[in-house]
């Protein structure tokens, strides 16, 4: 209240005098010397009464400045007599006959989040949204998102109790409180917290909503490689880039399911690491990226329900414990396809955003309308050779720029991880040469992550994946001596597992000029182990291509499995997979992948007729260099 207001009060009321009445947010700032106040007796001491003028406002009325007795509770009219070194306010009685009461509401200048550090000890006030509310054994923690960043703010009403239970999430709130800082947090002690409604509340929502805008656009960063393919898609992963930042800014989790495979690893921990720090940015308590971000690698290339309801029960429950919204799942080398359906139309149900960036054959048709963004090479005229971890470390460095130079040598991996044939794998490999590595190297990364994501199965391995793929590893000694490790135990079991399973190999010609090799993998290699199946058709296959130099097709199946990789032949399994299963009624069969690299499955008693079909469509299959790793080869 400023001298102006209260001289303006005093002449509107006629000639009347004025009492003022502060309301309960009003501060010291609020109460001025030679003007009445109305106050609250609140204690009642031998020298004097103790009186409120506001929820924050109080002080001594010594009995040398009072005129008659009180009991707590009585009214009285005070003015403002002294303010001590310590903060402490004195006040004396004011006799008045006839006077008005005129409300006062206190003005408020917000203070930025970003200004809390400079203000520690001082009462504040933030305006914002609430984007959480987390009980705890004391105090009830609100986090508070203003123009600027995201602050909690500890209520106590008593241990355990909630305070202010009238305030829900996304609500509009007024914080008045003293900046404090607890285990190296930032944070306000609550001493009002309120609820604001109509034209009010509507101003500060505008000015959050205009600063969201902003602050969530992505960074513009010249791509690492010149390649008018990706440019396609630049767009797109801006997109995502600008729906994930703003999802960090408004407080909701992040959940990453990706494919646990190399490719999948290098897409995702990019990703990981740029969300992770651009939480830290936007949030002051310093667990929030441990609490906002979750990665969880997938078996299948595609969103099991297994998988979908685990991730949807432990988001109600982390939304019951922690008062945290319901998450955005973000799907990396993977979820392009009709069989992530069923798990997406779960989540549906609870409104939980999805995007999906994968380069898998994709299904859009089915998957888009469930989709809050989707990214895939195939809708542009595109293929797998753009793979997921290419896409992934251009969108790390439009959400968090200042990585790039951890991740340049990353696209390499993973198209080497996904035997990518672009035409630019050369300028990336030039890039992870300009950080030390050579090929090799990259190949070494490659087995050691596909080794590691074989023996963690649905586990992240945060530090350990980091280490393997020297991403926010801090020793590059440790990252090579680790790599080679696990590089070298990798192709030692690989060659124990072809020992056993190459004897065993069943070869014929198909029609269309291509080879076929299958393998009983079930029987005739060693179960519960390293390589797992599909890595044991990989490997098999690979020698093969390289001894005939024609086209091959491999098939590694079991019981009600078979994995299919195939070079130099278009088989477009997707399509496969879809005629099989109307074909074959009551087979069972599901699956996918890329064109020339997928798995199928299919109910035990059908094994042979599934296969026996499916070998039929190989036979009929176009032979196509295009898709030919020896043509690759050749050219260079």
């Amino acid at each position: 209240m400023t001298s102006d207001s209260v001289g303006d009060a005093a002449d509107d009321d006629g000639g009347d005098t004025v009492v003022y009445d502060l309301a309960p947010d009003c501060t010291v700032e609020d109460v001025e010397e030679e003007t009445p106040y109305l106050a609250t007796v609140n204690g009642i001491v031998e020298y004097g009464v103790f009186v409120d003028l506001s929820d924050s406002v109080s002080g001594l009325v010594h009995e040398s400045k009072l005129s008659g007795t009180y009991a707590v509770g009585d009214e009285l009219v005070v003015e403002l007599e002294n303010v001590r070194e310590d903060g402490d306010m004195s006040f004396e009685t004011v006799d008045l006959e006839d006077f008005v009461v005129q409300p006062v509401s206190h003005e408020y200048r917000p203070t930025a989040t970003t200004a809390l550090d400079a203000s520690l000890g001082e009462q504040v006030h933030v305006e914002g949204v609430v984007t959480q509310i987390k009980q705890t054994g004391g105090p009830t923690i609100f986090q508070v998102r203003d123009a600027h960043g995201v602050v909690p703010a500890a209520a106590f009403e008593s241990a355990g109790v909630r305070a202010y239970p009238d305030v829900a999430v996304d609500d509009v709130v007024r914080v008045t409180g003293i900046v404090e800082t607890r285990e190296g947090t930032t944070q306000l002690e609550v001493g009002s917290l309120t609820q604001l409604e109509g034209e009010e509340a509507e101003q500060v929502q505008t000015r959050l909503d205009d600063a969201l805008e902003t602050w969530a656009e992505p960074h513009e960063v010249e791509p690492l490689v010149e390649w008018d393919a990706f440019e396609k898609l630049r767009d797109d992963l801006r997109e995502v880039a600008r729906l994930l930042r703003k999802t960090v800014i408004e407080g909701r989790p992040i959940r990453v399911r990706h494919h646990a495979d190399g490719d999948g690893m290098c897409a995702s921990v990019p990703v990981q690491k740029a969300i992770e720090r651009f939480i830290a940015e936007v949030h002051e308590d310093p667990e929030a990226p441990r609490h906002l971000f979750k990665r969880l690698p997938s078996k299948a290339p595609f969103y099991e329900m297994e998988d979908a309801t685990r991730d949807l029960n432990y988001a109600l429950e982390d939304r019951a414990k922690h008062g945290q919204k319901l998450p955005l799942v973000l799907m990396l080398d993977n979820g392009s396809t009709e069989e992530d359906v069923p798990a997406y139309e779960t989540l549906a149900h609870y409104d939980i955003p999805i995007v999906a960036v994968d380069h898998h054959h994709p299904d859009p048709e089915a998957v888009e309308p469930l989709l809050s963004a989707h990214v895939n090479p195939y809708t542009y005229g595109e293929d797998y050779r753009i793979t997921t971890g290419m896409m992934c470390v251009e969108l790390a460095r439009m959400i968090y720029p200042d990585m790039t130079e951890e991740i340049r040598h990353v696209p390499a991996v993973a198209g080497l991880a996904d035997r990518s044939k672009a035409e630019v794998m050369e300028d990336y490999l030039d890039l992870a040469a300009e950080e030390g590595y050579d090929e090799d190297d990259l190949r070494d990364i490659s087995e050691a992550l596909d080794y590691v994501a074989h023996w963690l199965r649905y586990d992240s391995g945060r530090h350990l994946i980091d280490d393997v793929l020297n991403v926010a590893c801090d020793d590059r000694d440790r990252h090579e001596e680790l790599v080679d490790f696990l590089a070298g135990r990798a192709r030692d079991e690989v060659e124990d597992q072809l020992d056993a399973a190459m004897p065993h190999l069943e070869h014929e010609n198909l029609d269309n000029g291509a080879h076929l090799y299958r393998i009983d993998v079930e029987n005739y290699a060693h179960r519960f182990t390293y390589p797992a199946p599909g890595k044991t058709t990989g490997e098999i296959h690979d020698r093969k291509v390289q001894e005939t130099g024609d086209p091959v097709i491999t098939i590694g199946y079991g019981p009600d499995f078979a994995v299919l990789r195939s070079d130099g032949v278009r088989l477009d399994i997707p399509r496969m997979v879809t005629e099989l299963d109307e074909e074959i009624v009551g087979g069972g069969v599901s699956g996918g992948g890329h064109l020339v690299v997928g798995s199928i499955k299919f109910v035990k008693g059908r094994r042979e007729e599934v296969i026996d079909a499916l070998v039929e469509k190989m036979a009929e299959a176009d032979i196509d260099e295009d898709v030919s790793s020896m043509s690759a080869l050749s050219d260079d």
